[in-house]
Formats: C-alpha cells, structure tokens, sequence
C-alpha cells in the first residue's frame, strides 16, 4: 500500500486565483510595470514566484525580482491569503485516504508559513501529518528539494509514497525523487501537460484521486 500521500496545495486542496493574480497586479503596478489581466495569470499558479516574476519582469535581476516579490507579499499576506476556496470534494478525498490508514503531507511551492495558515482556515490540518512549504528565502521553492527534504525529514520510503498535483512541476519533482504521482486536471494544469510531465494517474476529481491511489496500491 502507498503509505505516504504527498499534496500540492494551490490548485489541487484550494483555488487560490483571486489572491495570486490579484497580488500579482499589485506588485508589477507599484513597479509600474505592464499590469495583465487576471486571466492572463493563470499560467503563475504552482510555479514559484522565483520563476514567474523574471518572465513578468522581463529581467533576470536578483533585485528587481526580490521587491517584486515582497510587493507580493505586502498583499497577500494580509488579504490575498484569504482569498481562496477549497474544492468541493477534498474534505471526503482527505479522510478517505486517512481512513485508508495512509499519512497525508502537504508539499507546496508557496511559503510554509502561509500554506499552514491556508490549511487551518480551511479545517484540514487534523487530517495531515505535517506541511511542508518553502522558506521565506528561497529555500526548497522547487518541488525537487522540497520533495527530497520532507522525504529525508519523515523517513519515508519513495516507492510506497505518491505525489498528487496538477502541475508538470508537481510531476517532474515528485519523479525526480523517485515518487510516482497522480495529476489533477480540476486545478491549473492540463492533462496534455500532465501526460507529458509523466503522471501516472491523470483524474478529474478529488473523489477519482481516491480510486486512482487505491489502484496504485
């Protein structure tokens, strides 16, 4: 049995779209920079700002893309954290799996301080063991270190540990680590993506991650 069950959050527990896009605007117009739509944003949602700040910027420059990003912050640790909602269905998805006997973890790109936050507004952290995120620094913003550490940190054994995301950066840090993954196409990421990233499982609800871990057993 998979014993371990490792959970992106933006876009796979919650949809964050109105707190990051919306700080996302925040930061590039007190730049004075080219301010998208929301809906042009989209593509930001699981990547890390790290990554997604220089293409907005057009600039690679360490400085320019650390005020940008804690412009970001400015917001969205006061209002943009709380705009959000979590997927119908994840609630029951999460307490079948932990019913299963099996340990949940939350592997996020965003900041651990404020995924902790998110996961306790939403009344999920009984159900997870421990959630790992990155450091306000820069630490573990990929999804590979990340996942080395918190695999290193709960001694877990990678081939009964999965990785359930919607984004190829969920897949491809999850298989670089040897963990086999289940992507989720209600988030943002497609199932093109997905495939080609090398999910094993590509569903399209919470209630069909449960039956596709299960056949993963």
């Amino acid at each position: 049995m998979n014993t371990a069950i490792l959970f992106d959050l933006d876009g796979t527990l919650t949809n964050p779209f109105e707190g990051i896009t919306l700080s996302i605007r925040h930061a590039l117009k007190e730049l004075g920079a080219h301010v998208p739509e929301q809906k042009e944003l989209l593509w930001c949602i699981g990547p890390p700002l790290r990554t997604s700040f220089p293409r907005l910027l057009g600039t690679d420059d360490p400085t320019s893309i650390e005020r940008a990003i804690a412009l970001y912050r400015e917001r969205f640790a006061t209002v943009g954290l709380f705009e959000n909602a979590r997927y119908d269905g994840v609630l029951e998805m999460l307490g079948a799996l932990k019913s299963d006997g099996r340990k949940l973890f939350v592997a996020t790109s965003k900041p651990r301080v404020y995924a902790e936050r998110i996961i306790e507004r939403f009344a999920l952290a009984p159900l997870f063991t421990r959630v790992y995120g990155a450091e306000l620094d820069g630490r573990f913003d990929h999804k590979k270190t990340l996942i080395a550490h918190l695999v290193l940190e709960e001694h877990l054994e990678p081939s009964t540990t999965l990785m359930v995301g919607d984004r190829e950066h969920d897949v491809v840090g999850a298989r670089a680590n040897g963990i086999r993954t289940v992507g989720v196409t209600y988030g943002y990421g497609t199932h093109a993506e997905l495939a080609y990233a090398g999910a094993e499982e590509i569903v399209a609800s919470p209630a069909d991650v449960v039956s596709a871990i299960r056949s993963l057993d």
